[in-house]
């Protein structure tokens, strides 16, 4: 199976981190993967986004136009890459920077106050981690086991003190999505 994510924000938002965590823990699982970023003019506050494959054959190609996973951490980038969600796809947007509904009624929208819940956990640069769990919680595209082996690897060092947090953030989504999706 392969699965198509494109990871989008604002930069500084986090998404770049998003897909190397993610890319990491397939490689991890043994998967075939690729992450491919793209910025804008700048890299902080500028677009940002990056596009992952991951997939149990091998990846012919980055470049994807259709997603089966879109991630939007601002409204420019669900205005961009909402039309490229696949049917039945799914689409997650961080409830606490885009005050608009998504215009689509044939896929999956999760909806994930990122922003608020890394609040609550006492850091707000952990409100990429609350969403990768969501996109984690919702798809399966691997376990969280190897999302934190993933993220214990590129948080190494100075930062090694922000894993649990990160963790946290990331069981956090994981709850989010499912609640969601038993709705």
């Amino acid at each position: 199976m392969t699965t198509r994510m494109i990871f989008a924000g604002f930069g500084g938002q986090g998404v770049m981190l998003m897909g190397q965590i993610l890319s990491l823990a397939g490689m991890l699982q043994g998967k075939n993967v690729t992450w491919m970023p793209s910025y804008g003019p700048e890299m902080r506050g500028g677009t940002a986004n990056c596009t992952v494959v991951i997939s149990n054959e091998p990846v012919a190609s980055p470049v994807t136009d259709k997603a089966e996973v879109i991630v939007a951490m601002n409204i420019p980038s669900l205005l961009k890459f909402e039309p490229a969600v696949t049917p039945n796809g799914y689409l997650f947007v961080n409830q606490s920077v885009v005050d608009r509904e998504p215009v689509r009624n044939d896929i999956n929208i999760i909806k994930v106050p990122c922003n608020e819940i890394a609040d609550k956990l006492g850091n707000l640069k952990v409100a990429n981690m609350v969403m990768l769990g969501a996109v984690v919680g919702a798809t399966d595209v691997v376990d969280v086991e190897s999302v934190f082996k993933a993220l214990e690897k590129k948080l190494s060092g100075g930062k090694a003190t922000l894993i649990e947090i990160n963790k946290q953030a990331i069981l956090k989504g994981i709850e989010i999505a499912k609640e969601q999706l038993r709705k």
